[in-house]
């Protein structure tokens, strides 16, 4: 398929576009030449054009040039009044486009997206706020970085094509024109479920699931049932099972904090829980016209699964979108009662489950939609399944297990389960399996889980590393800062790849705030007292002598200590 990747730099009086076709592996450059983007877009209007933020900002840039407005107005509307860019003129949603935008994360930049992936970072030295015309040295330094991030959009794209791939296959199961591929997920899922908002003033009219049977801890039940408990801010803490449990508006959390352990772990999680509630219970956005369809979609999506068949994807992406959509008032579904019936059926049912099983098991952990268990002696596994058994025939939910012979939990979101074959499942920044695109700080990250699986201590870890990738911090200065420093050196860039620096004569990473015409300077957190920062391609850079592996033994120890509970 022939797509389009793009993006564009704006500035007063200048603009340049950088514009890679995947078919003919052509690159177009268009600087301050309306009519010459004019004609590209009538030969390829019909393509896929894809870019990094293009959903919120490129789009709306070559909308303007294509109506004649001046692009430099569009983009201070986007940027500085925030604005989004449909609100700036009707025209734009007359001009045909489809638009792919690969940020699937608002709070991570592209940049920071290529700190993670060892590339370069470095930012133009010419500034966008600049009150005059471009030289030609500044133009040709603003073309080589503009097509430098389109390259890295196709990288980024490249790391997460399955986003693209799942988009596609809604579009095509669903027969949806191809313009959809610019909306999102939950849209997308608002269109195929037809759903029309509609206004309510019903939020907190909670309905409790008719198959409930909770006895010893009606306290739970009675809390939600309180009208002035009915506040998103409000939550309850109190002990099931001898651990500490918090019940608010947003998901079941529980877990005994810094336990490790060896045997006989269940892991007891709800199948499709969210969806499986709001077909079970009536619990589906009101806004869907027909409630069946949704049901329909579960059914043929099980038996797609159970087939292995690929086409299962967008019926999952469909069915677990609805929830998140139900929360957000500006789709279609947009039904937060039935959100907040959802949420708080799931963690009451989930209670009843472990009253029930409370005496047969200890209770490890409570998380939204499962549980972790320990049994004493295999013969137990039996019991605690005929309980879950009774629960899935009384509540028409199905449950899935799966067996760990050893846990490190430090709280209810970061903890390893550990496999009898060794393979693992971990959450939590600490623990959590890194990719291409989420890369800080690996190094410590393999230590500490060589450590708990292996018994490798974090110093054999990172003495034998010698990849500099491996070692870097990546930290971004958000629009709140001025600027970051260097010791004292001012710094352009506002994503850094820092280094811990044996060197006394290199300072730390700072970032400096404007409080009432004040500056005040904050350390950057998580940031080695000494350090070096190194924002060039580092793929195939050697580890230099003034690496400081010790900070990085020191860290890797200190994360271990906050799971083990031995912090000072």
């Amino acid at each position: 398929m022939e797509m389009i990747f793009y993006d564009f730099e704006v500035f007063k009086y200048d603009w340049v576009v950088v514009l890679k076709n995947t078919e003919d592996k052509s690159t177009i450059v268009i600087y301050n030449n309306s009519n010459k983007l004019k004609q590209f877009y009538e030969a390829h209007k019909n393509n896929i054009w894809c870019g990094f933020n293009s959903r919120h900002y490129d789009q709306y840039i070559l909308k303007a040039i294509l109506c004649d407005m001046d692009p430099y107005e569009v983009s201070q509307f986007i940027v500085e009044k925030k604005q989004p860019g449909w609100k700036y003129s009707k025209l734009f949603m007359r001009i045909p486009f489809n638009n792919f935008d690969i940020m699937t994360d608002r709070y991570r930049g592209l940049k920071e997206l290529e700190g993670f992936m060892g590339s370069n970072i470095k930012e133009t030295s010419v500034p966008f706020d600049i009150d005059r015309p471009l030289t030609e040295q500044e133009i040709q330094e603003v073309i080589e970085y503009c097509n430098h991030d389109v390259e890295q959009t196709m990288e980024v794209f490249l790391n997460r094509i399955e986003e693209f791939e799942s988009h596609m296959g809604l579009i095509k199961m669903f027969k949806l024109p191809l313009s959809y591929i610019g909306k999102t997920k939950a849209q997308i899922t608002a269109a195929i479920l037809e759903a029309k908002k509609i206004d309510r003033n019903d939020e907190f009219d909670i309905q409790f699931p008719d198959t409930l049977r909770i006895e010893k801890y009606k306290h739970v039940l009675e809390w939600y049932k309180k009208p002035e408990n009915r506040d998103y801010e409000k939550s309850l803490t109190t002990q099931i099972a001898g651990v500490e449990h918090v019940f608010a508006w947003g998901g079941l959390h529980g877990a005994i904090p810094n336990y490790q352990g060896e045997g006989i772990f269940l892991s007891i999680d709800v199948a499709s829980y969210y969806p499986a509630l709001m077909i079970e219970y009536g619990f589906l956005s009101r806004n869907v016209p027909n409630p069946d369809k949704y049901t329909q979609m579960r059914n043929e999506r099980l038996k797609l699964k159970a087939e292995k068949n690929p086409m299962q994807q967008p019926l999952k992406i469909v069915l677990n979108s609805t929830y998140g959509a139900m929360k957000d008032k500006y789709n279609q579904l947009y039904d937060p009662r039935q959100a907040n019936n959802v949420c708080v059926a799931g963690q009451l049912l989930l209670l009843d489950l472990i009253e029930k099983l409370e005496g047969t098991c200890e209770l490890i952990q409570s998380n939204t939609d499962g549980l972790i268990v320990k049994v004493n002696r295999r013969r137990h596994i039996n019991r605690v399944k005929s309980i879950c058994a009774e629960w899935e025939k009384r509540t028409r939910m199905i449950l899935e297990f799966e067996e760990f012979s050893r846990i490190y939990q430090k709280d209810v979101n970061n903890y390893i389960l550990v496999r009898s074959d060794g393979s693992y499942k971990s959450k939590g920044a600490y623990v959590k399996k890194l990719n291409n695109l989420d890369y800080d700080l690996p190094i410590v990250n393999k230590a500490i889980v060589n450590y708990f699986i292996h018994g490798i201590e974090p110093e054999v870890t990172i003495y034998n590393c010698n990849q500099l990738k491996e070692f870097q911090k990546i930290v971004k200065i958000s629009n709140k800062y001025l600027y970051g420093l260097h010791g004292d050196k001012k710094l352009n860039e506002k994503v850094l790849r820092v280094f811990a620096s044996r060197r006394r004569s290199d300072p730390g990473v700072y970032k400096v705030k404007d409080e009432n015409g004040k500056y005040r300077i904050e350390k950057i957190a998580n940031t080695p007292e000494r350090c070096f920062i190194e924002n060039g391609d580092i793929s195939n850079m050697e580890i230099p002598r003034k690496l400081d592996r010790k900070w990085y033994i020191e860290t890797a120890w200190k994360r271990i200590k906050e799971f083990l509970g031995e912090t000072e």
